[in-house]
């Protein structure tokens, strides 16, 4: 129910949630059958320590097992999350690039690399390959997910093959588009382009290149792959 003088949610906004993000919507039941997946391959989550490239506690919190310990690194603060003194004692999180790692961690090793959604905003060839070599240095296990360039839906917009449009287009679509994926929808042009440009969708032909050794799984839906994974165990 909305209350006394609060703007009722548009259409657009309660397809939104029912779509992204929230609990119990399609975005959520998606990333908890990738989980289902990812302990298929590796059942011995819970004795792990996991690096979690670029990614968040909720997804740990949220998730069936829980590994042994959980070490995130992201390049900014989260923006809405759980405070370093909320964290469970099980995960550690630090501020840091994984495509210029810290000394610290450039010298560690763990059981596992996890990251979801993270490599197609890290920002052109360059830097995906050494996102790959932080991937490979840090353990002998993988599990490397992002969205398929190919799918006809992209995934932080919520557009049917926003990817192939020209820049012009996709940014006047951004700025009006209620369904993005993004914390704070942008409301102009100019708010829209450093979004749409962070942006990268992955082929298999990029993903088999930066990972040659690993197996890739593609993630369907609706019978077309949704996302590749990257995935390598020992």
């Amino acid at each position: 129910m909305t209350a006394v003088g609060e703007a009722r949610p548009s259409s657009g906004e309660r397809l939104r949630k029912r779509l992204i993000g929230q609990p119990g919507s399609l975005n959520t039941g998606l990333r908890a059958r990738r989980m289902r997946m990812l302990l298929e391959r590796f059942p011995d989550l819970e004795r792990m320590e996991v690096i979690d490239l670029g990614g968040t506690v909720r997804t740990w919190t949220r998730s069936p097992v829980r590994p042994a310990h959980v070490h995130l690194i992201n390049p900014v603060p989260p923006v809405r999350g759980v405070a370093d003194d909320e964290l469970p004692d099980w995960v550690t999180m630090e501020l840091g690039d994984a495509c210029d790692l810290p000394r610290h961690l450039a010298e560690r090793r763990f059981d596992l690399v996890f990251s979801n959604s993270v490599m197609e905003h890290v920002g052109g060839h360059e830097m995906r390959g050494r996102f790959a070599d932080s991937v490979h240095r840090l353990s002998d296990r993988h599990w490397v997910q992002v969205p398929y360039l190919y799918f006809p839906i992209e995934p932080h917009w919520v557009f049917p093959l926003f990817q192939f449009l020209p820049l012009p287009l996709q940014t006047a679509f951004a700025a009006r588009w209620p369904l993005s994926a993004w914390a704070k929808r942008p409301r102009t042009r100019a708010e829209a382009l450093p979004l749409v440009l962070e942006v990268e969708l992955l082929s298999r032909t990029q993903m088999r290149h930066y990972f040659p050794d690993s197996t890739l799984i593609a993630e369907r839906f609706a019978g077309l792959t949704k996302s590749l994974i990257a995935c390598r165990n020992g």
